[in-house]
């Protein structure tokens, strides 16, 4: 029997000690905006951790401010470069969903907040280290990254995770997976805001002695909607605008809210020099942008492609065809991506619902991706 299929074998063997980890760990309600909450999440992390994997060679602890707590965990392993692993604990529900809607197990599904995105994932990532302690196989040393404000935009925990990524040889992130395929690229993601000043005037009486904002942010919309180019894969949307005070008073002011997605640097710097050029029809008015990068690209690069391939490998060991994907949405996996470091994404639970009711995931496939993690551990040792 391969090494893959003996560590399924085993992880499936300990099914329901897995299931109720992650059932204990959904019914602690982690949402990313409340601090105390995620405090006793993070709590209770650390004591399952160090029950589950033993006392880590070390822990860095970062203050997360009104934000979680971010905390890395370095295990021993053989002489090869250490795994990067990244788990993030926040959840987007808020206090109180769960008392209408409880972790709930039905056959191989099982249900219930934060459950698919991105709880499972961590209890995946730690029971294939056990498989592999169980196994008696080498592995590389372990950083275990655990961050509390991924859906947020990572805003204190991007340097922790870009400082913890030195020296290590790969990374996986243990995100959901909605159609079981792993994510080998991801898109970068700007979040802008555009502005306009202009000149109050009554529409009626003097209209000519005022300069329109709303007009300003008009024009502006059109242009960066034009910047669109979804064969290069890059969107640009202005969701959301506001401005002005009375339909008959000529807008002093107004803004609009912006969201950019691009699948290259290339892309990036287009759409980064398209911003930089907007400016003002009436000479009269003025315009600002102010935001920037919230994540940066995933490109599929060389090493990504390697990682892939060593994983599609040793899945097909367990009779499974393992697919890539290219997605819109980013993850912490950009970070780490962008310095030049293999990737691969969406080694967590295979199912579906992210931030929806729906959400769910497989438990056999819980099961299938922890074995393949050890696996990949295994070959990377």
């Amino acid at each position: 029997m391969s090494d893959v299929r003996a560590l399924h074998e085993w992880v499936r063997a300990h099914r329901e000690e897995m299931v109720d980890d992650l059932g204990r760990y959904v019914d602690l309600e982690t949402p990313s905006t409340d601090r105390l909450l995620l405090e006793a999440g993070l709590s209770w992390l650390d004591g399952w951790l160090r029950a589950r994997l033993g006392e880590p060679s070390s822990v860095q602890v970062t203050e997360g401010g009104r934000f979680g707590d971010v905390r890395v965990y370095d295990y021993p392993g053989s002489g090869a470069a250490p795994v990067l692993l990244l788990c993030h604990y926040d959840t987007v529900w808020p206090q109180g969903t769960l008392a209408g809607w409880p972790f709930t197990v039905d056959g191989d599904r099982a249900t219930g907040p934060g459950v698919f995105d991105m709880k499972s994932g961590l209890v995946q990532a730690v029971w294939a280290l056990r498989a592999l302690e169980a196994a008696g196989l080498p592995r590389p040393p372990v950083r275990l990254v655990l961050n509390g404000d991924e859906e947020i935009g990572s805003p204190v925990s991007r340097p922790v995770i870009e400082a913890s990524a030195s020296g290590v040889q790969a990374a996986l992130v243990f995100e959901a997976a909605a159609d079981g395929a792993l994510k080998t690229a991801r898109k970068g993601v700007g979040i802008y805001r555009i502005s306009a000043t202009g000149v109050e005037a009554h529409a009626g009486l003097d209209p000519g002695k005022g300069a329109s904002a709303v007009d300003e942010i008009a024009r502006m919309v059109l242009t960066l909607h034009g910047l669109t180019d979804h064969g290069a894969g890059t969107t640009v949307n202005v969701g959301v605008i506001s401005g002005g005070s009375r339909g008959n008073v000529i807008a002093g002011a107004a803004s609009g809210e912006v969201d950019v997605r691009v699948s290259s640097a290339a892309e990036a710097a287009r759409v980064e020099a398209a911003l930089a050029g907007l400016g003002a029809a009436d000479p009269r008015a003025t315009v600002s942008v102010e935001g920037g990068w919230n994540r940066p690209v995933m490109e599929r690069s060389a090493g990504i492609a390697r990682l892939f391939g060593l994983a599609r490998d040793l899945a097909a060991e367990l009779g499974v065809t393992l697919r890539e994907c290219a997605v819109g949405g980013a993850s912490d996996g950009n970070f780490v991506a962008a310095l030049d470091i293999p990737v691969l994404d969406g080694f967590g639970a295979v199912g579906d619902g992210a931030h929806a009711r729906h959400e769910h995931i497989s438990i056999d496939g819980m099961l299938e991706r922890s074995a393949l993690a050890a696996a990949v551990l295994h070959a990377l040792a």
